[in-house]
């Protein structure tokens, strides 16, 4: 039986080129008008996180 990527999973990660698993950051949807420029420009910044090998295999295609 093979294993199924998990797809809404999957369309919120982006993958780099070496390998790299990234994100979009948090709070970005609404209530934004207090905030200061900078929070809005850190949050502009995808997020890097480490998943082990077997989550990979888990949530992301079977190519990555």
């Amino acid at each position: 039986m093979s294993k199924k990527t998990n797809k809404s999973f999957k369309k919120r990660l982006k993958i780099t080129k070496n390998g790299k698993v990234q994100s979009r950051r948090a709070g970005k949807n609404h209530f934004n008008a207090k905030e200061s420029g900078e929070k809005k420009h850190q949050r502009k910044r995808k997020r890097n996180f480490d998943m082990k090998q077997s989550d990979k295999s888990r949530f992301l295609p079977h190519d990555a």
